[in-house]
């Protein structure tokens, strides 16, 4: 099911903010001209909140602030160690200012 999360401007471009989706935490991250992604909050490592880590809008990746894995923000996938688990990723939606994910 599609859910309405937040405002366009809620996520400044290059940043990620948190959001209980469904039961889920899922980061939504803003790419900027490339627009947003939606990936599982928590990294595959270890509990922590990627959303609390740098992004890098050029690469498509977000870092988890605990151990620096990067996750690629397309595909969930690990970029490097320690984390070798993907995380989940979702649909993103953009209707006028409105930011919709499925999960």
């Amino acid at each position: 099911m599609t859910e309405r999360v937040c405002a366009t401007s809620d996520v400044p471009a290059g940043e990620a903010r948190r959001f209980a989706v469904r039961g889920h935490e899922v980061a939504l991250v803003n790419l900027g001209e490339d627009g947003f992604r939606a990936v599982d909050a928590i990294c595959s490592h270890e509990h922590f909140f990627l959303d609390e880590g740098d992004v890098d809008s050029e690469e498509g990746t977000i870092e988890c602030p605990k151990h620096g894995s990067l996750f690629d923000l397309n595909t969930g996938k690990p970029m490097g160690l320690p984390a070798i688990k993907p995380v989940d990723t979702f649909p993103v939606t953009v209707t006028d200012d409105d930011v919709w994910i499925e999960v």
